[in-house]
């Protein structure tokens, strides 16, 4: 590698570690060619860049920027070192973690992790990584926390106002029950009676009036006359 390609890639990754608050330091080095190529195509499916480079070299951009801002991981930097950049803080760790275990291997290696200026050197913080809360997760716990009060007063003024109704629901009821009865009762009982008075004189007719009895036959006075004893 020439000297202008070692400041290129110096220049390069000046740029990777202004641009990000958050990078892994990895171990690499008993991964093959495949492997390497299966991992840079998770990283970046998950938005996560990842570089290659000589640890003299990543010294010496972090250097550049502020030398002692970054001192914590210069003794990581040995043997093949892997750089992997991410927005989210435990994104890398949980493609490092989730790697080792669908491969059955230790590699690759956590070495050091820079998040938002602090720094965590080993492999055994792998874990606790994987678990960090993001600033999103913890704005919406904070939330959730706040909510929780309101959430619960307004839940007892909805069943203290169900409550309520369910009481004043019965005389709702039974008022208009008792009232509809009567008022049925006396509005139809006068139609039918005048209506069945004042048919009955109109059915009869002038054939009910009895005819005079026939008169008898008056006795004949030519009848013979009984004899005398």
């Amino acid at each position: 590698m020439t000297k202008q390609e070692k400041n290129d890639v110096i220049e390069l990754l000046k740029g990777k570690f202004s641009q990000y608050n958050n990078f892994y330091i990895t171990d690499t080095e008993s991964l093959t060619v495949a492997q390497i190529g299966k991992l840079r195509r998770i990283c970046f499916d998950k938005q996560v860049e990842m570089k290659v480079a000589k640890n003299t070299l990543i010294k010496k951009a972090l250097e550049s920027i502020d030398a002692e801002k970054y001192a914590g991981v210069y003794d990581s930097l040995h043997k093949v070192t892997a750089l992997m950049f991410s927005e989210n803080p435990k994104d890398p760790a949980v493609i490092l973690s989730g790697f080792r275990k669908e491969n059955n291997k230790e590699k690759p290696e956590l070495k050091a992790a820079f998040i938002n200026g602090d720094v965590f050197v080993g492999d055994n913080q792998l874990k606790a990584l994987t678990q960090i809360k993001t600033k999103n997760e913890l704005i919406g716990e904070l939330i959730g926390l706040l909510q929780a009060p309101i959430q619960r007063v307004l839940g007892a003024l909805e069943n203290k106002d169900n409550a309520s109704k369910a009481e004043e629901a019965p005389a709702a009821v039974e008022t208009p029950a008792v009232e509809a009865a009567p008022v049925a009762e006396e509005a139809d009982a006068p139609v039918v009676a005048v209506q069945v008075e004042e048919a009955a004189p109109v059915a009869e007719t002038p054939a009910a009036e009895e005819a005079p009895a026939p008169e008898a036959p008056a006795a004949d006075d030519t009848a013979a006359p009984t004899e005398e004893a």
